[in-house]
């Protein structure tokens, strides 16, 4: 089964919401989450794509997260499940729409020629609150981490241009083992195997950060408190 890049998107950070609004979901919020397609070829460098913004630097961009790609037939399930035509093609704040891709089919450190550009599997995102106030679904960054929907991140291992209806050839799979998939079961897993999680942390193909934070996860034994990350400001 061949990978395809159905669409790209990119986007500058955007201000949307009312400071002053009663409800907390309406308030004023900003974020790159809001991206438009590309047409024509685009630009893929090291640290993401031409014309592309990042505001939340600390948790989005640089190297480790240069390009998000999400999988296009999840968006048939989202519209269903939540009866909401709104959450298509775009609405995760994609990179990279790839048609055929699921998270059981991706593994760290896949290594894939698309148009001219050499790009690497890095990590799985970790979803945070900002779908959830774009759809005004507070729960919505749960779901996408509950149902494995989450998406995973390229590193960029050589510039180029890309184009859509391109297909992603496979140059390289090292750990067909670590799925997208595995990953998430592991990272988001309300009764941690730290046995597994100690064995993925090993795992060289993945990014640093990750491996950092799975790490001290292992020495504190504990689960991270993820209200945080998936609520937010939203409640």
């Amino acid at each position: 089964m061949e990978f395809l890049l159905n669409k790209v998107f990119a986007g500058q950070p955007k201000t949307v919401g009312d400071k002053d609004a009663a409800s907390l979901m309406d308030r004023e919020w900003t974020s790159a989450i809001f991206k438009e397609p590309v047409e024509g070829s685009i630009w893929v460098g090291k640290t993401g794509l031409a014309g592309d913004g990042v505001f939340d630097t600390e948790h989005h961009g640089g190297p480790e997260k240069a390009v998000f790609a999400y999988a296009s037939e999840h968006y048939v399930d989202w519209q269903k499940e939540l009866d909401n035509s709104q959450i298509g093609p775009g609405a995760m704040g994609e990179n990279f729409l790839m048609e055929n891709a699921r998270e059981d089919l991706i593994s760290i450190g896949d290594t894939f020629q698309i148009g001219e550009a050499v790009v690497q599997v890095y990590q799985p995102r970790q979803p945070c609150w900002k779908p959830a106030r774009r759809f005004k679904i507070k729960t919505l960054a749960l779901l996408i981490q509950n149902t494995g929907r989450t998406g995973w991140y390229f590193r960029v291992l050589k510039e180029g241009l890309v184009e859509v209806g391109q297909g992603f050839t496979l140059i390289e799979r090292p750990y067909p083992q670590w799925t997208i998939q595995k990953c998430n079961e592991i990272i988001h897993a309300r009764k941690p195997n730290f046995e597994e999680m100690a064995e993925l942390a090993r795992c060289e193909l993945l990014a640093p950060g990750l491996r950092t934070t799975l790490g001290e996860r292992i020495k504190k034994r504990e689960i991270p408190d993820i209200t945080k990350r998936v609520y937010g400001p939203n409640e």
